[in-house]
């Protein structure tokens, strides 16, 4: 490990200057590249204090041997000479695409005499324009199937083309007239790169004035009587018609726009584009990428643009871009695409309207192909065992952790706490044995001692059956439980100290899930959060259940009386699984609390006011705590809240008077009557007291 003083250039020595920078590690391998409006300024962020660095940023520096730059005259320039750099050295701390490289796109050879149509993956290059990308080869080849009964380009390797040439007799495509055969020479050169241009246009989106000229062309024909002239040309627009068909309309304005999307969490972001030309989607990709160093949304958008638009030029880069967030400083990010372009470049956040709703959209498929990643590591066997070994070596067990346990704490401003316990068996999640807790014993925002407390009462649990069964139950019982209902929603124990659950027993008579013990015991948070859980063990006499807690703003690992975390390697398998498993917990105990706190939000009597919707229910229960204070309350006292007038105080009075004081709120969802003076939050956010 390098220290980055031993390096630090020399006060005066780096300019005041946008430029771009390279560290090298101690080999010279380049390993993270940069620009900066200000190279001094920006250089002189990494140079200080270890501790108030981001730990992604501590081990760039740390593991770097010297730093170097060049000045350029203007950000753009910066911009252009990083994504440079960044394609030629691939840098390991630099933000990674994972690039659809297997994304077939449509490809019209320009660069060649005799342009060809074809399938292309892989890099692109020069003097070839691409369509897409398409999600699968199939998809070209039905559109080129269609499209060459109008545009006959060739579409046959440079071999066929030789050998037709040399024998002067064409292939079938030139017999059946889906290619001009420009081999045999058919057409001059000129009249093919035409026909090949004009296909080019059509799938550009510029298909509107090329439909009308055929349609021109059938009537004329059909004014003449060449009556078989007309038919083709009838054919011809329908088949155009149906190419265009197979791309929805999206924007009624016949927009060109990409639109980009993103999808992230800690460890990984997932970005997904949209294509739209002439109103239509014409191609989507995507992919996920490592968060190898801190990076913003916004950092992530101004990578992505790069990664789409370095090499691209001309009409590859549409008039609008359409982003989540907006790249800072924006100013040499949209010049950048106008000189990419040739044209100006609209680069924005969609607020309202069509825009807005297929953004959303976009969004929802980075979400799900976030998710689709996470879950197709997680379904890899091999993946999943080698996760749980690399577990044990981190946290120095026995052997790999086959059964795991996670807790989390859930509540809002300290109200409604609530507990949720996960079960991941090699690797993989146990619903069914989801458990959820209520905490009673007291309220506040004391997320150690509710820990403590869930702990205490899921292991006492676990004794209380070791003894009651004289050791272990079998474990092929333990196996043979049933699972009903949804996946989402499996089936789950209330408040495990409810004397009303009838003991230690489910209702098929099988023993309760709590006599499993597992072989790793995870806790959503840091060291404080560790010791509870640790200390409620050893209160217990358990000494055999290993102890983290995965902390998830540094996605640190806390073990036992150690005063620095376990560091999993970013990439480590273990390191993802844990993170899953936290995630879920922290899911279910979501989903916990937000079952308990609906029921604080129901209104009673209030229901019953004609005109009074839900938001000014709210605001009138936050103002006054209870329905019970609202009725003793004045109108002059009602007024007080925000968007009530006089006229809906007198409403609001005369209906709670005429309400009859027995006829207290009820939860719909579970008939439970809610006292009227119970005190009622107004909160609507996911709010979670502080976790470590």
């Amino acid at each position: 490990m390098a220290d980055p003083s031993s390096y630090r250039p020399k006060p005066g020595q780096i300019p005041d200057s946008p430029g771009v920078y390279k560290f090298r590690d101690e080999h010279r391998r380049v390993i993270y590249v940069g620009k900066a409006k200000s190279l001094r300024q920006r250089l002189a962020n990494y140079f200080q204090d270890l501790a108030g660095l981001h730990p992604r940023t501590r081990s760039m520096v740390t593991t770097a041997a010297s730093v170097e730059w060049t000045v350029v005259s203007t950000e753009v320039e910066a911009l252009q000479l990083e994504y440079t750099w960044i394609k030629e050295f691939d840098p390991r701390f630099n933000v990674k695409y994972r690039d659809d490289k297997s994304y077939p796109y449509l490809a019209v050879t320009l660069n060649e005499d005799f342009p060809r149509v074809q399938v292309m993956r892989g890099a692109k290059k020069k003097g070839v324009r691409y369509f897409g990308p398409y999600g699968h080869a199939w998809a070209i080849r039905e559109t080129v199937d269609l499209m060459l009964r109008v545009f006959p380009v060739r579409t046959c390797s440079a071999g066929v083309f030789k050998n037709a040439t040399r024998t002067g007799r064409p292939c079938l495509l030139g017999y059946i007239g889906k290619c001009a055969a420009p081999c045999v020479g058919r057409v001059s050169p000129e009249e093919h790169r035409e026909l090949a241009e004009d296909f080019c246009d059509f799938m550009a989106g510029r298909t509107g004035a090329y439909l009308r000229r055929l349609e021109r062309e059938m009537a004329d024909a059909a004014e003449e009587l060449e009556y078989e002239r007309a038919g083709r040309l009838r054919d011809d627009i329908e088949a155009l018609k149906r190419a265009m068909e197979k791309s929805a309309v999206v924007l009624a304005d016949a927009t060109d726009a990409d639109l980009i999307a993103l999808a992230e969490d800690e460890l990984e972001a997932a970005v997904q584009i949209f294509h739209v030309r002439g109103g239509r989607v014409r191609g989507q990709r995507g992919w996920v990428t490592d968060k190898v160093e801190a990076v913003t949304t916004a950092d992530l958008v101004e990578h992505a643009l790069q990664q789409l638009y370095g090499e691209e030029s001309g009409d590859a880069v549409p008039k609008e871009v359409l982003v989540p967030a907006l790249p800072e400083p924006l100013a040499p990010v949209q010049e950048w695409l106008t000189q990419r372009r040739g044209a100006n470049v609209s680069l924005r956040i969609p607020q309202r309207g069509d825009k807005r709703a297929l953004m959303e959209t976009v969004g929802r498929n980075a979400q799900h192909a976030l998710v689709l990643h996470k879950t197709k590591r997680a379904s890899d066997l091999t993946t999943r065992s080698r996760a749980l070994e690399e577990i044990a070596a981190a946290l120095d067990l026995d052997g790999a952790p086959l059964r795991i346990e996670c807790f989390d704490i859930s509540h809002l401003q300290g109200d409604d706490v609530v507990a949720s316990m996960v079960v991941f068996e090699d690797g993989l999640a146990r619903k069914s044995e989801y458990r959820r807790f209520q905490i009673k014993g007291f309220e506040g925002q004391d997320d150690v001692r509710s820990m403590h407390e869930v702990i205490t009462r899921r292991f006492r649990r676990y004794l209380s059956e070791k003894e009651k069964t004289g050791e272990w139950a079998d474990e092929a019982e333990q196996a043979a439980a049933p699972v009903s209902g949804p996946a989402d929603n499996p089936p789950v124990a209330r408040d495990d100290t409810d004397p009303e659950q009838g003991g230690l027993v489910e209702e098929d008579g099988r023993p309760k899930k709590f006599a499993y013990p597992p072989q790793l015991l995870v806790v959503d948070g840091g060291q404080p959060q560790v010791a509870a859980a640790k200390r409620a063990l050893d209160e217990l006499g358990i000494d055999d259940v290993a102890v983290c807690g995965l902390a998830k703003r540094l996605e640190e690992v806390w073990v036992p009386d150690e005063d620095d975390p376990v560091i999993l390697p970013r990439s480590s398998e273990g390191l993802y699984l844990l993170q899953r498993v936290r995630d879920e917990a922290h899911r279910f105990a979501i989903a916990y609390q937000r079952s308990k706190r609906s029921k604080r939000f129901r209104s009673g009597p209030l229901d019953a006011v004609p005109g009074l919707g839900e938001s000014r229910k709210q605001a009138l229960l936050k103002h006054f705590g209870s329905v019970k204070k609202l009725r003793s309350a004045t109108i002059e006292q009602i007024c007080e809240v925000p968007g009530i007038g006089r006229k809906t105080a007198e409403t609001i009075t005369a209906a709670l008077a005429g309400a009859a004081p027995a006829a207290p709120a009820v939860n719909t969802a579970t008939g439970e009557i809610i006292e009227d003076e119970a005190p009622v939050s107004a909160g609507t956010s996911d709010e979670r007291g502080p976790q470590q």
